[in-house]
């Protein structure tokens, strides 16, 4: 690792994962990735920890954060988004938020609708330089693009990290990507009389 070369850390909880990466320049030291369908909190801080020590690199080393925006599952969304927020605060680096769809367009060339799975068996989908939507799989056959699909994720934690690294100009803090409405609602019901007894 030359002491002149950007150390930039990259993760991602958007799906049944957990998964991070840890860039040295262009080269990754280290990748790492378990799937899971839920306790990505109670997973994310000890498997990054664990990756820096793996590189031999310690929080103070870091000159940039890389999280996956999505989309994804809501509260993987918000997990990851938070510890990078949380992050870059503490270690006062900048934390860059990098969509699945971002990835997806820096690793394949040519023209081509970015999917990612989406409940109900829909697809979140985005042609470069386009706004993502939520669409059905016929719809997206449809478009008579080739269909490119998110890699396996260690390779999409490198992906965020790379592109992190790779973002010029002021940064925004991460936010989720949001393309559709939450499951859950607030409840509707009218609320209960009160009765008054006076």
């Amino acid at each position: 690792m030359s002491a002149s070369d950007p150390l930039v850390l990259g993760f991602d909880t958007s799906a049944a994962h957990c998964a991070a990466a840890l860039l040295s320049g262009e080269r990754c030291l280290a990748a790492r990735a378990e799937e899971m369908g839920r306790g990505q909190a109670e997973r994310l801080m000890p498997m990054l920890e664990a990756l820096l020590a793996e590189a031999g690199a310690r929080w103070s080393d870091l000159a940039r954060i890389g999280v996956g925006t999505g989309p994804g599952n809501f509260t993987g969304l918000r997990i990851a988004v938070a510890a990078a927020r949380g992050l870059a605060l503490g270690l006062g680096v900048p934390a860059v938020g990098v969509s699945t769809f971002a990835v997806i367009h820096a690793r394949t060339p040519g023209p081509h609708l970015a999917v990612v799975p989406a409940p109900q068996g829909r697809l979140y989908a985005a042609a470069p330089g386009a706004a993502p939507a939520l669409m059905e799989a016929e719809a997206a056959a449809a478009r008579r693009l080739p269909l490119a699909h998110a890699p396996e994720p260690a390779a999409l934690a490198e992906g965020v990290a790379r592109a992190a690294a790779a973002q010029r100009g002021p940064v925004e803090p991460p936010a989720p990507l949001y393309i559709r409405p939450p499951d859950a609602a607030p409840a509707r019901e009218a609320p209960p009389v009160i009765f008054d007894d006076a």
